[in-house]
């Protein structure tokens, strides 16, 4: 059993107040059995003080066994104190470094360059059509029924890069007497076989006549002079 004896005067009253904050400590731990105590009421005049150091709490088991002691402000058993600073340091920066490349994976794509635009260049003006270049055969004579016509076949090939769209072929006959003399000649002009598209070949055929009278008994013609004029 704990006694508390006061005592006057300054001195009295701070022992005083320290028994009152001993006795307030043991009170707090529980009563086991072993005694009690008895504290009264401090004086007006007395000052409170407060404890200084920590305060050690036993927990009881039901059995009434005690546990170790565990320090205030410590963690319990079977966890992890977290970590720490100390006051006036600072944890390193975590590594700003990308993470590594997968095994197996695609290089690292450098960076994209601005591509050069190509030059440009004029566009090509076609080069423009070379006119119509028309020629022609020997025409190619075929005998009628009558001995004053005569079928004549003339073959055409324009080697230029225009077409003929139109023109006239002018024939000249000839009229030839027994003894061969070529006593007049005849001319007829006709249209040509149009259009005749450029570097190619056409064909044209016509029947070339002349007066009935102008070839007597004996006489013919003869289809041999050819003049051509296209567009």
């Amino acid at each position: 059993m704990l006694r508390s004896t006061w005592t006057t005067g300054r001195r009295g009253a701070l022992l005083g107040a320290s028994a009152a904050v001993v006795c307030a400590t043991l009170t707090a731990c529980g009563n086991t059995g072993d005694g009690y105590v008895a504290v009264g009421p401090p004086r007006p005049s007395a000052t409170a003080a407060r404890p200084t150091g920590s305060v050690t709490l036993v927990p009881l088991d039901g059995d009434g066994t005690p546990k170790s002691p565990t320090a205030s402000g410590t963690s319990s058993p079977g966890t992890t104190p977290a970590p720490t600073s100390t006051p006036g340091t600072s944890s390193p920066p975590e590594s700003s470094s990308p993470p590594a490349a997968k095994s197996g994976g695609s290089k690292a794509s450098s960076p994209r360059s601005t591509p050069t635009p190509a030059p440009t260049t004029a566009p090509r003006t076609p080069a423009p059509p070379t006119p119509a270049a028309l020629t022609w055969a020997a025409p190619t004579r075929k005998a009628t029924d009558k001995r004053w016509c005569e079928d004549v076949t003339l073959a055409f090939h324009n080697s230029g890069g225009t077409a003929v769209r139109s023109g006239t072929v002018t024939l000249g006959t000839h009229i030839i007497g027994s003894l061969g003399i070529d006593w007049a000649t005849i001319r007829t002009t006709e249209q040509l076989p149009t259009p005749i598209t450029a570097n190619t070949r056409k064909n044209g055929t016509w029947t070339v006549c002349v007066d009935a009278w102008r070839v007597p008994l004996g006489m013919h013609i003869e289809t041999r002079d050819v003049s051509v004029t296209w567009q």
